[in-house]
């Protein structure tokens, strides 16, 4: 760990942080305002598409990480590459809208590239337990493709993005470089930072959101950067399973239950647990502060455990995921709920 990298962390940080003043001055000059619809949590037109400062920051850090010999050329390609197509599509579909068909896709084409780079198919079968077969690669690429969603889904409230990118990416660094492992350490660290920049202007009430671009880059790099991590040797497949639980869990379950009760699940909605919670304590800022608690004292000490006894990453994993799963079903995850407050009118 030297002074150069983590000089170049706070500067990623700082750039998301100026980028994302001059985005917001220039979201409202173009008209990029997010408008209440049903789906959302705040009662006026807010200035959105601040993650492409965010974006923008993260993917200049892992430029200058891949230029100093960090990141192997193959995997920057994959993760640049990857990253820039999801960030471009998710502005896309902020300025003029996109089908879900070709953002499913380009979301498509980004994981697969990140596996294929970091070892292939075979590589990710061989990071599972034995009493998986092979067959469950797919699976998980699947899988890196609802993480991308899934964050989506999951930002509809103010700082929870953010908050939740700091603690899951920092989180990945913190194991990662204690390992010893720089290149995903520094990876992860250079997104946590440039989230961490984008969240000053996001905590409540919200100056300006992050937009689909902000939310399914920030996605991609929990899936791409923590599966690179997983594939070198430098993080249990349990420690990344466990680090997003709070997102996966909620966005999981309410996609369950929104099927289950025939519901249109692609339609925009209110129904996930941390909607209801705000709704209930009425504070945006109360339930992004409680995310932070639970990552913090919660799962990363459990992912810590499965890193460094993998023999136990499953009795972890159960652990991580268990309350997690009772709490976002007692909030009614995927239930019908009332129009939540706006940011302008909680604390």
């Amino acid at each position: 760990m030297t002074l150069e990298q983590w000089a170049l962390a706070g500067l990623v940080g700082f750039a998301a942080w100026a980028g994302t003043g001059v985005m917001k001055a220039a979201a409202v000059r173009w008209g990029l305002l997010d408008v209440p619809n049903p789906r959302s949590s705040h009662e006026r037109p807010t200035p959105r598409g601040g993650g492409a400062a965010l974006a923008a920051a993260c993917l200049g850090g892992w430029t200058w990480l891949w230029q100093a010999g960090w990141i192997p050329a193959q995997i920057f390609g994959a993760l640049a590459g990857g990253g820039f197509l999801v960030a471009a599509v998710g502005l896309w579909d902020d300025r003029a809208g996109l089908s879900p068909v070709v953002r499913l896709v380009c979301h498509g084409a980004a994981a697969a590239g990140c596996v294929s780079v970091t070892g292939g198919w075979e590589a990710l079968a061989g990071a599972l337990p034995h009493w998986v077969s092979s067959s469950g690669a797919a699976v998980l690429w699947v899988g890196l493709v609802w993480l991308i969603n899934l964050t989506n889904f999951m930002d509809g409230i103010d700082a929870i993005a953010g908050v939740e990118a700091v603690c899951v990416m920092g989180g990945i660094a913190v194991l990662c470089l204690l390992g010893g492992h720089g290149g995903p350490g520094w990876a992860a660290a250079t997104a946590a930072a440039a989230a961490a920049g984008f969240l000053f202007w996001n905590l409540p009430p919200a100056r300006i959101f992050m937009g689909d671009v902000g939310s399914g880059f920030l996605g991609f790099c929990f899936g791409a950067v923590g599966w690179w991590s997983v594939a070198s040797g430098a993080l249990s497949l349990w420690s990344w399973l466990i680090l997003p639980a709070v997102f996966t869990t909620d966005a999981t379950l309410t996609l369950l239950r929104r099927m289950a009760r025939g519901e249109a699940w692609m339609r925009p909605h209110r129904s996930h647990a941390y909607q209801h919670a705000a709704r209930r304590a009425g504070s945006h800022g109360k339930v992004s502060a409680a995310v932070l608690l639970v990552n913090l004292g919660w799962l990363f000490p459990l992912a810590a455990l499965g890193c460094r006894r993998p023999d136990l990453g499953p009795f972890a994993a159960a652990a991580a995921y268990a309350p997690l799963l009772v709490l976002a079903w007692r909030l009614d995850a995927g239930v019908p709920g009332d129009r939540l407050p706006g940011p302008e009118v909680v604390s």
